[in-house]
């Protein structure tokens, strides 16, 4: 059996240098990576902290949809509801799940307004057509 000549010794496999120490090219203008360095005993607590927060919310989420249930199941009797114009007949469960959700609607509405109204003010833009003095130092 004949070995191929063509091959360099240079680029058997052995003769490369092991996957995880070749650096990989950045891009231009792109931060260097981080060197892999071990998780500190405070961001590991912290990140232990966050599952756990995570885990009681979504435990939370649950009970909350049980109890959605539970009151679904047991409010289904049918009660007069009175309008300004008339009056009409619906089920329990869906007169409290409509209170509910148009509070809710209205909660979130009356929340972003109040974000609106206490914006920090705004900086003053020079008018268009206006040339603004360069900053001292500079030449323009």
């Amino acid at each position: 059996m004949r070995t191929p000549t063509h091959v360099a010794p240079a680029t058997r496999d052995n003769a490369l240098p092991p996957a995880d120490t070749v650096d990989t090219p950045q891009p231009r203008g792109a931060p260097p990576a981080p060197p892999a360095a071990l998780e500190s005993r405070g961001q590991r607590l912290r990140r232990h902290l966050h599952q756990g927060r995570l885990h009681g919310s979504a435990l939370a989420v649950v009970a909350l949809l049980a109890v959605l249930v539970a009151l679904a199941a047991t409010n289904t009797a049918r009660v007069r509801v009175d309008w300004l114009l008339g009056s009409s007949r619906v089920s329990l469960v869906w007169l409290v799940l409509a209170a509910a959700l148009i509070g809710w609607i209205l909660g979130v509405l009356a929340s972003a307004r109040f974000q609106w109204l206490t914006r920090p003010p705004r900086t003053r833009r020079p008018a268009r057509g206006s040339q603004a003095a360069p900053p001292a130092g500079t030449r323009g």
